[in-house]
């Protein structure tokens, strides 16, 4: 069975984001090279990822270029405010929208690059995931919500039972 992993605001090709998210990588290609490569080694070609926004910063080209030292293959994508170029990437993602409602292991979850004080049933159990704040934005303890970017988490993707741990944890509840 396939492992589902999350993740959001790469940024490749993105300079200032080194400087405006006190990333530690000496330039650009050290950070696209790192995110990659943490990404390649945890995210095998049968899982699934979810992408949600901010790819990479630069021409169509080079957001396939990117997109294809990817060995997943199965990449849903909620594009994020700075990917212009990567929402014209229709045949590289198995699916390219602004919201998605998914639901995983039983577990309903609303995807979106940006976060939500509520969500389609937020009171019921549903999670929510993010991108877009780098780990800025204050977690509210009680809400199943919660940023997936990889400043959030040593630049590599989330496994879906990281989040279910963590999700557990907000919820009050031990682990099975």
């Amino acid at each position: 069975m396939p492992n589902t992993w999350f993740t959001a605001d790469f940024h490749l090709g993105h300079k200032n984001i080194i400087r405006y998210c006190n990333r530690p990588f000496d330039s650009v290609e050290a950070m696209n090279s790192a995110i990659l490569e943490r990404l390649n080694s945890a995210v095998k070609a049968k899982d699934v990822l979810y992408f949600l926004g901010d790819f990479c910063i630069g021409p169509r080209a080079r957001a396939m270029e990117l997109r294809h030292e990817i060995q997943c293959k199965k990449i849903f994508a909620v594009p994020g405010n700075h990917d212009k170029d990567t929402r014209k990437l229709t045949q590289e993602f198995c699916w390219l929208g602004d919201l998605a409602e998914v639901s995983i292991n039983g577990q309903r979850i609303v995807l979106c690059h940006y976060a939500m004080r509520v969500w389609n049933h937020s009171s019921h159990g549903a999670w929510h995931l993010y991108g877009h704040s780098h780990g800025r934005l204050p977690s509210l303890a009680a809400s199943l919500s919660m940023d997936v970017g990889v400043d959030t988490h040593d630049f590599r993707p989330w496994h879906f039972d990281e989040i279910r741990d963590q999700m557990t944890a907000k919820a009050g509840r031990t682990t099975e």
